[in-house]
């Protein structure tokens, strides 16, 4: 985790103009501890001191929606995993009294998806509103308490007397005003909101584990025009990374937090967040719209996202392509390099192209070649081969044209371009970004020469997104290198060696732009 990234934590609550000049702005998470343990709330809703006696009296009479999971104490965003249904909010209150009877209160923070079972006594207490429910899968996720966008969906606004605004939100026009209230322990799934996010805890306890949204690619967001898009798809107290290969170095770019009451959080939008919550925990949120988001203009949104989409295609292609990998030696056996088995190629005889003429040829036979390059080329050769062989001799591996070999790249999407994010699964990418650009040269320049089916085979049938994307930052390397004269005669070479040139174009530009799809999904 970047240092500029790291959580503060502040003893005392700064003042609004403090709170945007030096926290808001940086949209990195804050965390204020005790700065609203002198609201009439933290008291008056209490648990241990009548608060839910206080609670019934005020607002029991009224209608609350409240989320209904069979999948608690995790409640997934989706709607395919929950419904919103209408209850009383005495019902709701009398839930959460029937717990404090029926559990141990260890305050236990263990919050395991298989450590609660429902038993008869729960479901008895159910109301008919939830035949099959028990009161553990009832959660009251985000109920208003103001809405400054439909007034009309206010459930609870009599709360509102008793928080105080916080003096950070003093200038702010807030979107609205939530109650949280579980009455066991809860999960909420990963997710990111689309406004600034002021969590603040009344009773009870909760822990945040937080994502930045540059972690996104570990995180999966759902489709940003489905169901939930502000939701991570990976259920990360059970991931299967099969399905998830990235979420494995999830927790790496994570940080977590604990939250008592009086404390409160700052959430910049965007960040992504998992909130476990203790049993009987209530909470009440602030939203509000950044300054970045109320300024952007719809006319510029195709500029914005056309600049953005580059940008975080450089930086991830930088993290997901490090120079440091595979620098190590490796014990590659010895090949035996003669005259004889110079210019064959798959089993056919190597047959040098006429480019324009000798004086324009960059020819580099293997035995001039340095060890290393050597080894790295007879190392690419083989993986050919082998593939070819594989796939049988008699056909060919994958699909040769242009637009076979992006629907090869569609169909077999979980097998291929799932993996392409880390350079250490693909065995021809690792041996190409180790090299230095003159080894780079003359390794391929022996390769056209000396093996021209092979590297043929290489491009239009092996070489994947990740290899075609470290294939062209290596010509670009090469280019910066060379005088222009040199870098026609090296890729008149090069492409020479394809019957179909566009063809061999088109495979190396299709395998980069679908890395570029990939690494910003």
């Amino acid at each position: 985790m970047e240092d500029s990234l790291r959580i503060q934590r502040f003893e005392h609550l700064p003042s609004a103009t403090e709170f945007a000049s030096q926290i808001e702005s940086r949209n990195v998470p804050a965390v204020f501890v005790g700065c609203v343990k002198g609201w009439e709330a933290v008291s008056k809703w209490n648990p241990s001191n009548g608060g839910l006696e206080y609670l019934e009296e005020r607002v029991g009479s009224f209608m609350v929606e409240a989320m209904l999971s069979r999948t608690a104490p995790v409640f997934y965003g989706d709607l395919r995993s929950h419904e919103r249904v209408p209850l009383p909010f005495s019902t709701f209150i009398g839930f959460c009294k029937h717990h404090r009877q029926n559990v141990d209160r260890c305050c236990s923070f263990n919050c395991n998806s298989e450590g609660h079972q429902h038993g008869e006594s729960d479901t008895e207490q159910g109301s008919s509103l939830f035949v099959d429910a028990a009161p553990q899968q009832i959660y009251l996720a985000q109920v208003p308490i103001a809405n400054a966008e439909n007034e009309e969906r206010v459930q609870l606004e009599t709360l509102r007397e008793d928080i105080q605004m916080p003096a950070v939100l003093e200038e702010k026009d807030l979107s609205s005003i939530n109650l949280w209230m579980n009455n066991a322990q809860a999960r909420s799934s990963a997710h990111y909101d689309p406004h600034h996010n002021l969590l603040c805890i009344v009773t009870g306890r909760k822990q945040v584990v937080l994502w930045p949204p540059s972690a996104s690619p570990m995180l999966y967001p759902m489709p940003i025009y489905g169901e939930a898009s502000n939701h991570s798809s990976v259920a990360l107290e059970n991931p299967d990374f099969s399905v998830h290969p990235r979420a494995q170095y999830s927790m790496e770019y994570s940080q977590k937090v604990i939250l008592d009451a009086g404390d409160a959080l700052f959430i910049p939008e965007g960040w992504f967040h998992q909130v476990d919550s203790d049993d009987l925990t209530i909470a009440v949120n602030f939203w509000w719209r950044s300054s970045i988001m109320s300024s952007l203009t719809d006319h510029m949104d195709s500029y914005y996202l056309r600049r953005i989409l580059g940008r975080l295609t450089d930086r991830e292609m930088d993290q997901l392509l490090p120079k440091a990998m595979w620098r190590q030696e490796r014990n590659i056996p010895k090949l035996q390099c003669n005259k004889d088995h110079v210019g064959n190629s798959l089993g056919q005889t190597s047959q040098r192209k006429d480019l324009k003429g000798k004086e324009e040829q960059q020819s580099v036979l293997l035995n001039d070649l340095e060890p290393r390059a050597l080894r790295n080329l007879y190392e690419l050769v083989a993986l050919v081969h082998d593939h070819v062989n594989a796939s049988g001799q008699n056909q060919p591996a994958l699909p040769t044209s242009s637009s076979a070999l992006m629907c090869y790249a569609t169909d077999e999407q979980d097998k291929t371009l799932t993996e392409i994010f880390h350079l250490e699964d693909d065995s021809v990418a690792k041996i190409l970004w180790a090299l230095e650009p003159g080894t780079f040269q003359d390794m391929f320049l022996a390769m056209a020469n000396n093996f021209p089916r092979t590297l043929e085979a290489l491009v239009l049938h092996l070489l994947s997104p990740v290899g075609a994307e470290v294939l062209t930052r290596k010509f670009d390397e090469l280019d910066q290198k060379n005088t222009e004269e040199d870098r026609n005669k090296f890729y008149q070479v090069f492409y020479g060696v394809f019957d179909n040139q566009v063809a061999a174009m088109d495979a190396i530009l299709n395998g980069k732009e679908a890395f570029a799809r990939q690494v910003t999904l």
